[in-house]
């Protein structure tokens, strides 16, 4: 059975850096690509915002422009893990965000075939 769970998130304020962990098991993870988005209330599923994705390797990264400088993924293949290293958070970044498993990652939802259940994070002013 597939299980990605994500943690890590919080509050903190403006100007402030957080670090998301997403953590798998039930497939093979180092043959996939992971990817993170973030979801703010009243959008669906399908409306959820990219942000950043790695490949199955980890030597390919690629980010929304609007974290491009201030987020940064990664992956630990020997310990089924994905990272997301946020620093220098906006209110604006404020939402859900989950976890996402592609057989070749993407920008869209559609091609993320397993989801974590997602962990706030909350940034104020």
């Amino acid at each position: 059975e597939v299980q990605v769970v994500e943690y890590g998130g919080g509050s903190v304020q403006a100007g402030g850096s957080l670090r998301l962990s997403c953590a798998a098991s039930g497939f093979s993870f180092d043959g996939f690509a992971m990817g993170w988005f973030r979801q703010v209330p009243g959008k669906d599923r399908e409306e959820r915002e990219f942000v950043a994705t790695i490949n199955y390797s980890g030597d390919t990264t690629y980010y929304t422009d609007s974290v491009k400088g201030r987020f940064t993924i990664s992956r630990d293949n020997a310990k089924n893990t994905v990272y997301l290293q946020m620093n220098n958070l906006k209110p604006e970044d404020t939402a859900v965000y989950y976890c996402g498993v592609s057989p070749f990652g993407g920008t869209t939802t559609d091609v993320y075939v397993d989801w974590g259940r997602g962990t706030q994070v909350t940034v104020s002013s």
